[in-house]
């Protein structure tokens, strides 16, 4: 902190050592006050803006900071990508019927905080952000350095063929296939602008705020895969792009207590019901008209390189832990199939490795259709309309594998499979599920047998993680 005896004084610049008074002037608002000033912010407050050509102190006479902060909050309200609040009603089965759907009890969940989806795209596309975005995809392959293998058997030689590298969203087979589809697609009407794909990739994730008390809040982000992962895991680079903040349930239970008139309040299906419709409410508010006729019909961009496009988005991946997939695939949690992405029963999982279980995983992939639909709009009949529990067996005979999803009702017209989606997440699945598992068994192992095992397993963990330098073949990558 400046010594208390510089602070509000008329000391001249020689005897307290500042280049002149303005100077002297400038560091006292630095070094008092808030603490989350920087020097590189009073760097750009004195070179951005006292210094600014159309900088004039005298239009400052009657400054208030809270009216034009007010201002500004109320121009930014009125841009496209700005923040939304809205209420989300959900349908809430009171075992009671309504013949036709007439008379469904609703409820509001209030505070989801959201942005529009097309905006998003609108804004980061034009923006300078983008100027590193790969609009055509490609395949890349390496080429091992020698040209031929010899069989020792009978002294032929055979070329090595070369080998795929999956490293990046735009190099991958299904971003390669979604792009090709485009171009064999009818083109807008008298439109001869390059068609492009906007590959969108979300994550969710429920996160506790506190250690002590139920603070907590659930955002929805997205990254763009037309963005290398080198510059989309840096937090300078700006590249996630909040899309909505998940409200909880609250006070239902209250609501729900006065519904029936028995003063009964939610059993544990009900609210598993709720919040799963809760989640595909949301998503349909997401997936609005204006980002479905973006999905079909695209978006006219002038893009970060000057050039003109027709910008259409897809949805290529969706990251969050397993009770997050189990609402948005709307699967039983650990159910009789309990992954989001096939169909393969719980009891044939220690299978998991053998070649029958590569088999199942493409014979029994998760995929919805028609019989798919119909099942679901009975079920929903059988709740709201006939009065039948959540559970029931009627209900249950119907969605045993799946119940209603906003990406099916959004998207199945489009021919994609929705459940391909949900890719595995590796921090919640494997770092801190099954590798941690895993990694604490093998440390109580090394315990149990003594000696010097775990200063032996200290020695080669920090040799091998304090690598900094690796041997690099001369291969050669091509792409095509």
């Amino acid at each position: 902190m400046i010594p208390p005896q510089l602070l509000g004084t008329a000391t001249t610049p020689s005897q307290s050592q500042f280049t002149n008074r303005s100077s002297q002037l400038l560091l006292e608002w630095r070094w008092s006050g808030s603490n989350q000033k920087s020097l590189e912010e009073l760097n750009a407050l004195v070179h951005n803006v006292l210094h600014h050509p159309e900088f004039c102190l005298d239009e400052l006479k009657e400054f208030n900071a809270r009216t034009e902060t007010s201002k500004l909050d109320a121009q930014l309200s009125a841009q496209d990508d700005a923040w939304k609040e809205s209420g989300v009603e959900i349908q809430v089965p009171d075992g009671q019927p309504h013949p036709g759907g007439n008379g469904v009890p609703t409820f509001t969940v209030p505070g989801l905080i959201h942005r529009s989806l097309t905006a998003i795209i609108k804004s980061v596309w034009s923006s300078s952000s983008s100027i590193d975005f790969h609009y055509s995809p490609f395949r890349l392959f390496y080429q091992r350095p020698t040209p031929t293998v010899t069989d020792g058997l009978s002294g032929d030689s055979e070329a090595i063929p070369p080998q795929r590298v999956y490293d990046e969203l735009y190099s991958s087979e299904a971003f390669n296939i979604a792009h090709e589809e485009l171009q064999k697609s009818v083109p807008e009407p008298d439109c001869t602008l390059e068609r492009v794909i906007c590959a969108m990739m979300f994550w969710s994730d429920s996160t506790h705020l506190v250690n002590f008390g139920d603070a907590s809040l659930w955002p929805l982000y997205m990254f763009f895969g037309n963005q290398s992962k080198y510059t989309r895991s840096k937090p300078s680079s700006g590249a996630c792009h909040h899309v909505a903040y998940i409200p909880k349930v609250r006070q239902f239970h209250d609501w729900y207590h006065t519904l029936n008139g028995l003063g009964l309040g939610p059993n544990a299906d009900t609210l598993a019901h709720c919040r799963r419709e809760l989640m595909h409410e949301i998503w349909r508010l997401l997936l609005d008209d204006e980002f479905m006729h973006a999905y079909t019909h695209g978006i006219v961009l002038k893009c970060a390189d000057g050039v003109w496009r027709r910008v259409y988005p897809r949805i290529f991946t969706y990251s969050a832990d397993y009770p997050e997939k189990v609402l948005l695939a709307s699967i039983r949690n650990l159910g009789a199939c309990p992954c989001p992405r096939c169909t393969i029963r719980k009891d044939k999982i220690p299978e998991v490795g053998m070649k029958r279980d590569d088999a199942r995983r493409v014979t029994e992939q998760r995929i919805h259709g028609h019989t798919y639909n119909w099942d679901m709009n009975r079920a929903r009949e059988h709740i709201y309309h006939n009065g039948r529990g959540v559970k029931s067996t009627v209900v249950e005979n119907l969605l045993s594998k799946f119940s209603y999803n906003a990406f099916v009702e959004k998207l199945s017209t489009f021919g994609h499979n929705i459940f391909s989606l949900f890719v595995v997440d590796l921090m919640h699945e494997f770092e801190l599920g099954v590798f941690k598992s895993i990694f604490t068994h093998l440390i109580r192992m090394l315990i149990s047998i003594g000696n010097n095992t775990i200063q032996v397993f200290n020695e080669r963990f920090v040799q091998s993680s304090g690598r900094c330098q690796r041997s690099e073949s001369k291969g050669m990558l091509t792409r095509s």
